[in-house]
């Protein structure tokens, strides 16, 4: 059985759809599943921001087809592995957890190099270009200390 983690963003536009890309470039996919989503409901259905899409693209990923959707409480039970983008996040997404096996599954993706700091990955819509390159770094750091983690652990 495939070990499945999920990345989540406020609208899973821009940081999650990222993470998610990245992370699945790094693990093999008949063994692993990376999806992404938001805590929000603005963008169900949408692409990935034009931005995030081109940093991507610039870093040899295609993340163009993924759609957004929102985070449920099913996806406690559907997913081993939850990380967050940042501390508004992790509170939203604890809210829904009715477990304290839910809540173990949570976790602030920047704690992978950071640990115990909770270090927000920052929210590059509203700003510059070179945000999306900012963020782009930070996860690809992070998701290279998580695919390791879990290619030791699940493969």
């Amino acid at each position: 059985m495939a070990v499945k983690i999920l990345m989540v963003c406020l609208g899973n536009i821009c940081r999650s759809p990222l993470a998610e890309g990245i992370l699945a470039s790094k693990l093999p996919k008949n063994k692993f599943i990376v999806d992404s989503a938001g805590t929000g409901s603005w963008h169900i259905g949408h692409s990935p921001d034009k931005r995030s899409i081109a940093v991507a693209q610039k870093n040899k990923l295609d993340i163009s087809k993924q759609k957004g959707r929102q985070f449920k409480t099913s996806d406690f039970d559907n997913f081993d592995y939850i990380y967050v983008m940042d501390s508004s996040n992790y509170n939203d997404v604890i809210e829904l957890a009715k477990t304290p096996e839910h809540i173990a599954k949570v976790n602030m993706i920047l704690n992978e190099i950071f640990p115990n700091e909770n270090v927000d990955v920052p929210d590059p819509y509203y700003g510059a270009n070179n945000g999306f390159d900012l963020v782009y770094k930070m996860l690809d750091e992070a998701c290279e200390t998580i695919s390791q983690k879990l290619l030791n652990k699940h493969a």
